[in-house]
């Protein structure tokens, strides 16, 4: 009988053991979803707006395939002054800010400003449907894996990288952008 009692209250130690860190796993992912709005491994979306101090060096490179089946580098743009763009089309401070980015562009295109637009964490058909709906004409592409993403130290979403003629990152801005804000930033750097 003691031997029987044993193996019992030793069976279920064995299952409360077991039990606990599954209960603490499911915890941490449940609370995990919660945290990204059900889209595991996807950044968060900003909520603290505004320039960010950046200590000025080269860019990360950046190696893209674009919507439209070109490939860009960053390479591709020495001499231009560049805004990378890092967005999904779920996020909606994404959505607020697509119509300045898309009317500001054809503003600057033709004064040696490149526009890059990196949409991260996204289904294709979405990414389509968004570029289309903001009448977005400046260059975008998937970054799938979120490779040019970690890359660039992106933290969450929107955030915009601003690279200098020469390469350099200089600029660094989390948020949607104004108008106003967006056109500063490039004419400041125009004007170096």
């Amino acid at each position: 009988m003691d031997q029987e009692r044993k193996s019992l209250r030793r069976g279920a130690l064995l299952l409360v053991v077991a039990i606990v860190p599954v209960i603490g796993v499911v915890g941490l992912m449940v609370w995990a979803l919660a945290q990204t709005g059900g889209n595991p491994g996807a950044p968060g979306i900003n909520n603290v707006f505004g320039e960010v101090e950046v200590e000025p060096a080269p860019a990360p490179p950046l190696s893209l395939r674009l919507l439209t089946g070109e490939a860009l580098t960053l390479a591709d743009l020495e001499g231009k002054v560049v805004m990378v763009d890092f967005w999904s089309s779920w996020c909606p401070p994404c959505i607020e800010e697509a119509p300045v980015l898309a009317a500001t562009y054809p503003l600057y295109a033709d004064r040696g400003v490149e526009f890059i637009g990196v949409a991260i964490w996204d289904d294709d058909s979405e990414v389509s449907r968004y570029v289309e709906r903001f009448s977005v004409t400046y260059p975008n592409a998937i970054d799938a894996q979120g490779k040019v993403a970690i890359n660039y130290g992106v933290r969450g979403i929107p955030e915009k990288y601003f690279i200098d003629r020469d390469g350099t990152l200089v600029k660094k801005f989390v948020g949607p952008v104004t108008t106003e804000q967006l056109r500063a930033i490039i004419d400041e750097m125009l004007s170096e």
